[in-house]
């Protein structure tokens, strides 16, 4: 039985629905990075990378390629990189209506 192409957006929404998760992809969008490079940027321990991490691999957001004791994690595909920019248009379009509002509300109470 296969699943519906909507369930599996969703579960990639689901997944892209963690800070630590969408930090982790921003941080390789400068190129792969081993995990101890991970974990000087991000405020935890490496139990908890390594959750977050395997999340984004079962997902195939990213992929894993070991080197010797050393696992260098990369976005799997360039579209991750688009998809992140996307959100950031999408972000920023909203934050100007928002400013437009305010903006309004402030003349409003001027007057």
């Amino acid at each position: 039985m296969t699943v519906p192409l909507y369930q599996v957006k969703a579960q990639l929404f689901r997944t892209l629905g963690h800070p630590v998760r969408i930090r982790v992809l921003e941080l390789l969008l400068d190129g792969p990075k081993a995990v101890h490079e991970l974990l000087t940027e991000l405020p935890m321990g490496s139990a908890k990378l390594s959750q977050q991490l395997a999340v984004l691999r079962g997902t195939g957001v990213v992929s894993a390629r070991r080197d010797g004791n050393t696992v260098e994690y990369s976005l799997s595909t360039t579209d991750v990189g688009d998809l992140l920019r996307a959100a950031r248009l999408v972000l920023t379009q909203h934050a100007v209506g928002q400013g437009k509002l305010l903006a309004e509300l402030r003349m409003e109470t001027a007057s």
